[in-house]
């Protein structure tokens, strides 16, 4: 079984969640007392947040950099970055510390042509949803991406920085998404990724008529399969 590296803390929130899932993945596959080999770098979020925010992505890839570098030198065999946001500067960290980056992006893709989805809606943080490093692995897939409009993507940003990555959900915030769900479907999505690693605390299938992608799960999913494959 291969070292599985996570780069997490991006919130940890949400890293507990891959902890959980990256186990529970490799029990069903094994059975018995089987859990995954996982060597984890959990960051300080305030520092990556202040420098987003503050559009200083070289300074969050050097944040990355320095700790993927330190999970090859202790024997991880791959990397998992866990955030969606993060994968901005996923070929910088791939590059320089010299270890394969499993990318969100392309696991999420397989599970949508896997569906056989070809116009999706993406949730995410504003960096996410506005910026061209997601969509583009999507888009070069025959995806083709729809994000809510301006206020939409502003209550779905605000929410996760505001209130999940700081361990709030409220239903509030649920009916919210929902109906930002629901715009997205009128669209034409056919279905809707959660793209951010928070955003599956908050919303799940029930009281939302088209399918989530969860991206935390997808991507845990696929350092699984990555895991236990044979080389």
């Amino acid at each position: 079984m291969k070292l599985i590296g996570v780069l997490g803390g991006m919130s940890w929130e949400s890293t507990t969640e891959y902890y959980r899932l990256l186990n529970q993945g490799v029990r069903a596959h094994r059975g018995g007392h089987h859990s995954a080999r996982i060597l984890m770098h959990s960051v300080d979020f305030a520092e990556i947040e202040a420098a987003q925010h503050r559009g200083d992505w070289q300074a969050t890839a050097n944040i990355l950099i320095e700790a993927a570098v330190g999970l090859k030198k202790a024997g991880a065999d791959f990397l998992v970055i866990a955030t969606n946001t993060m994968h901005k500067v996923a070929p910088e960290v791939e590059r320089e510390s010299g270890l394969k980056v499993l990318h969100i992006a392309d696991a999420t893709a397989d599970a949508l042509i896997a569906q056989g989805i070809t116009q999706v809606g993406l949730l995410g943080t504003r960096f996410t949803m506005e910026q061209d490093f997601y969509r583009e692995r999507l888009e070069a897939r025959g995806i083709k991406v729809l994000t809510p409009e301006t206020q939409e993507r502003e209550t779905v940003h605000r929410v996760i920085y505001d209130e999940l990555c700081q361990g709030i959900i409220r239903d509030e915030s649920r009916l919210e998404y929902q109906s930002i769900c629901d715009t997205l479907k009128y669209r034409g999505a056919e279905g809707v990724i959660l793209g951010c690693t928070e955003i599956g605390l908050l919303l799940n299938q029930q009281g939302v008529t088209v399918p989530l992608f969860d991206t935390t799960a997808i991507h845990a999913e696929a350092a699984v399969s990555l895991a236990l494959a044979e080389t």
